[in-house]
Order: C-alpha cells, then structure tokens, then sequence
C-alpha cells in the first residue's frame, strides 16, 4: 500500500480499510492494526463459526478532526445463539474444562432429554485440572436438551443442558 493512501495523515482512507477486512477474511488473523504517524487504524473481528462483523478504530492526530470511513458493512445477526431462541433455563458451565455425559465409558449417561431430574441431581461432569466437577440439577424439572457433547471442551458460562418446568 502506498502513502497516499492517507490524506495529509488525519483522514482514514476507506480503501485501506477494506484491504485490512479483507486480510482478516482471508486469513485465520481476528485483528490487525497499522499506525502511521499519529494515525493509527484497528481492525477486529469476532472469534466464532458464524461470520461475524469487522469492527474499526482510529485515533487521529490531536489537532486534526476524525472523518468516518465512507462506508462501513452492516452488522449481521449471523451467530447461532443469537438466531435460536430456547425455551427453558440453561444450566451453564461454572468453569473451563471437558464435559462427560457419563461416569465412565461403558456406563449410560447421566442424564437424556425427555429425562425428569431432580434439585441436585447429576446432569454430567465437567474435568478441570484432573478434578471431576458433577454439574448438579439447580431445581427439578425435565431434560430438553443436552447442549454439549461427551468428551467436548466447554468454557466458562457455557450452556450444557436445557431444563424446562
């Protein structure tokens, strides 16, 4: 890119712009960032499996008044989670770790959907740092769904499973 690109370094060139999403789009990067002179122009895109919009930032020189690039893309809506809406309460992840739907290999799991369970019963386990975390019932109610896989990676705050009244 050539230094023309910017204007008596204080406007954002929207071409640049592009160029920066489109190095994301292509690559595995969720963020670049270039500076020149007092100008200094980040581009950042969400971490998920859905496409998700290209946020940008820019901080111009103290004397100089910021121009908005020409034309920024429409933020989607294109993340699953946002798109499903579910019915019933999400029992969610208290930590990182590895979800297990059963006690051990060969045995049945913990739980199913259609299950009813019980305040405090085990819906499955979450493995954080060699220490099986059972993830207990917080009231009674009926299994709607299990959210995760056995043997998957879960984060903090995660959905597991779907319990309805």
């Amino acid at each position: 890119m050539a230094d023309d690109t910017l204007n008596a370094g204080s406007e954002i060139d929207a071409e640049l712009v592009r160029q920066l999403a489109d190095i994301l789009n292509d690559t595995s990067l969720t963020e670049i960032e270039v500076e020149r002179g007092d100008l200094k122009i980040r581009v950042a895109r969400k971490v998920s499996a859905a496409a998700a919009p290209v946020q940008y930032a820019a901080m111009p020189a103290p004397l100089a008044a910021p121009v908005a690039p020409a034309a920024a893309p429409a933020a989607m809506t294109s993340d699953p989670a946002t798109i499903i809406a579910r019915a019933g309460e999400e029992v969610k992840s208290p930590m990182v770790g590895t979800a297990y739907l059963q006690p051990a290999p060969e045995a049945p799991a913990f739980v199913q959907p259609g299950d009813k369970v019980k305040k405090g019963q085990t819906l499955l386990i979450v493995e954080a740092m060699k220490t099986m975390n059972p993830i207990q019932a917080p009231r009674d109610g009926v299994v709607a769904d299990v959210l995760v896989g056995d043997g998957q990676p879960v984060e903090f705050g995660e959905p597991l499973v779907l319990l309805e009244a």
